[in-house]
């Protein structure tokens, strides 16, 4: 039986702020082990300091040795200790701007933290353990930006394709766009193939916006070809622009491929009814989709708030 051992692919994910707390204890059998540490007077030298230092490298050595974590840029870390009786508690925290969290890096700091420990009063106290190695908070990534928005969202996806409204072609990209949006749990998506006609195009926005859908998501037209006409199709429709929904799509993409510059997507409100184009092609459909969502459906919270303040 063959078997197929992959690190874990994050080329989808996008890059946030993440921080991770992370802390350990070493229990000491004697208050003279506390005082030494104290007074800088354990043989080996300095405990904190020795072993903050040991802390920092084995935060920034974590892909190192553990196989499954990333290397990852390491940004920010604080090394703080507490004294409690007979116990010395290590507190690590640690900061990075990347793909995935530093939870590890922080328990791995604590650990080396409080293996240093031990080895430096070993000598003076026989009886020195580590205990309660452990993630106390984290935050960051995907999930902490998953505003579900509070009641179900009308929503459907429109292919604009001449190829595949004749039958000569399949769509691939629409079921992409269906299929993640599932993964963002909004079901029931209405769905439809349009022709690349600009008559056509808006007016499935505006039955679209008269049936107060509240995400449209069109897909397709939005290359340079002379029958991609989507953007100019929908943009003179939008009553209210937001630019940043396709800057973020496009330098997501750019990070993937240089031809991201290509698209002319457009994102915005009409009346209630958020409209976000999307590229004709699977993976610039589906990779679209990975930049914006969950954070995009932010919107709509928002809105809700809003209306419930009104």
């Amino acid at each position: 039986m063959e078997r197929k051992y992959d690190m874990n692919d994050i080329t989808f994910k996008i890059s946030s702020l993440r921080k991770a707390v992370a802390t350990a204890t070493v229990k000491v059998s004697k208050q003279e082990t506390i005082d030494a540490v104290q007074n800088k007077e354990v043989p080996k030298g300095d405990v904190f300091e020795f072993s903050r230092a040991a802390g920092l490298l084995g935060i920034k050595k974590t892909s190192d040795l553990i196989p499954d974590c990333h290397p990852l840029p390491i940004e920010y870390a604080n090394i703080q200790y507490s004294i409690d009786g007979l116990n010395i508690v290590i507190s690590v925290e640690v900061h990075t701007i990347y793909k995935t969290g530093v939870e590890v890096e922080a328990m791995h700091g604590a650990s080396i933290v409080a293996l240093t420990m031990y080895d430096m009063l070993k000598p003076i106290d026989k009886g020195v353990e580590i205990n309660n190695i452990k993630l106390q908070s984290k935050k960051g990534g995907k999930s902490d930006f998953a505003d579900r928005p509070i009641k179900p969202l009308k929503t459907a996806v429109i292919v604009c394709s001449d190829s595949i409204s004749s039958g000569s072609k399949q769509d691939f990209a629409g079921k992409a766009v269906i299929e993640r949006l599932q993964k963002n749990k909004i079901q029931g998506v209405a769905y439809e193939i349009i022709p690349d006609e600009t008559t056509e195009i808006q007016a499935k926005v505006k039955q679209l916006c008269g049936e107060k859908f509240d995400l449209i998501l069109f897909c397709g037209g939005t290359g340079l070809s002379l029958r991609d006409v989507t953007p100019e199709a929908i943009k003179p429709l939008i009553e209210r622009d937001i630019p940043g929904i396709m800057e973020a799509a496009r330098s997501y993409g750019q990070d993937r491929t240089p031809y991201a510059m290509l698209s002319r997507g457009v994102a915005g409100f009409i009346g209630t009814s958020l409209i976000i184009t999307l590229p004709g092609s699977t993976k610039g459909a589906a990779e679209t989709m990975d930049a914006l969502f969950p954070a995009v459906l932010h919107i709509f919270k928002v809105a809700e708030g809003a209306r419930h303040d009104q």
